[in-house]
């Protein structure tokens, strides 16, 4: 391939940024590293990407230099395609499209858990929704505060779940309730459930609600051991972060109210993870979370991770919460096809089967 103007490519990043409105850190970050690179002859450059040097260069970070590695290589970078395939475009026509894409909601709860409704509502607003499926993801037991499921209380929930759906199939209904839980992260990255039971289940939630405030390097080894376990699927709210009040569109919160900060982490390591091991990364629709942030939905799509859109209901109203993590989708440009949900149900279980 013949190589991309890195530069120019830089620099039309920071024009869409701007004509967007998006924070100013972020235009800056562009036009910081293009005006370093114009100071350099394309062999340096060249050389620098090649020996992983790049980043030591004073204004160059790591996404900038990302995009520098993809131009030199001739590709149009990923940043600057993603910026070209939404700028222009109606973000609220593309929300709804993906809204109508998705088939089924891979996180909810019960009052088996602290779910406010039993299976049965849940079901019902489910199917009044138009969906295929709804994966029932109660809480694990060290989440006690949550009523969470002991390896007893999950195996009967099973077993109701199976009795719901042979009702569901009587009455000549195509909707099926996947049996699943969401299902702490404990300190050491591993999983609180029976890994027996872990195994039976149709889809796995894998969430941090402990340790928050972790040290970044302590909390990214935790995450990752956790995806590396075969039996998670999703990666669910990865920041833990709860916002004071709903935020404006672009993760603007209001001030006052109690909110909770983000958990800090090494993203990149995190999603690269995802990607290494074909797991999802959930974008969580509840309004007090909406999680995770806009930069680092961003990110894992600029990685090419997989991703669920999650209502995370604890309530059946709360299930038609899915067009918020489909805006944040859309302003991201989220193409449906990298959100399992929209799958059929059938490859939606294979593609968990296979972990």
């Amino acid at each position: 391939m013949v190589a991309r103007d890195p530069v120019e490519d830089l620099r039309r990043i920071a024009f869409l940024l701007e004509r967007a409105n998006e924070a100013t850190y972020r235009v800056r970050a562009f036009r910081s590293a293009a005006k370093a690179l114009a100071a350099l002859p394309a062999e340096e450059i060249a050389e620098r990407v090649a020996n992983g040097t790049l980043t030591k260069l004073n204004g160059v970070g790591e996404v900038t230099a990302r995009c520098v590695a993809e131009s030199l290589a001739g590709e149009e970078p990923v940043y600057l395609r993603r910026l070209l395939a939404t700028d222009g475009s109606d973000v609220d026509e593309a929300a709804v499209a993906l809204r109508r894409a998705l088939r089924g909601d891979c996180h909810s709860h019960t009052d088996w858990s602290d779910g406010g409704s039993s299976l049965e509502e849940m079901v019902g607003a489910a199917i009044e929704l138009g969906h295929s499926y709804l994966v029932v993801t109660d809480h694990s037991p060290r989440l006690t505060v949550a009523r969470g499921l002991s390896a007893e209380r999950l195996s009967e929930q099973l077993d109701v779940i199976a009795a719901c759906n042979a009702a569901l199939q009587e009455a000549g209904s195509d909707f099926r309730v996947l049996t699943g839980i969401e299902v702490d992260i404990l300190a050491d990255g591993s999983l609180d459930q029976d890994e027996e039971l872990l195994a039976r289940l149709d889809v796995v939630v894998g969430s941090v609600h402990s340790g928050l405030r972790d040290e970044p390097d302590v909390m990214t080894r935790r995450m990752v051991r956790a995806i590396t376990n075969p039996h998670l699927d999703i990666l669910g709210h990865c920041t833990g972060r709860k916002l004071s009040q709903a935020p404006e569109r672009g993760d603007r919160a209001h001030r006052g109210g109690r909110g909770r900060p983000e958990s800090q982490f090494d993203a990149e390591a995190v999603f690269r993870a995802c990607l290494e091991h074909n797991k999802a990364i959930e974008i969580n629709c509840r309004p007090d979370r909406l999680d995770p942030p806009k930069r680092l939905l961003r990110l894992a799509y600029e990685m090419g991770c997989l991703f669920t859109i999650d209502s995370d209901a604890h309530a059946p109203g709360q299930l038609d919460w899915l067009h918020n993590g489909c805006e944040r989708a859309a302003l991201c440009g989220v193409a449906p096809e990298r959100v399992v949900n929209t799958w059929p149900v059938d490859d939606l279980l294979a593609w968990a089967a296979a972990h």
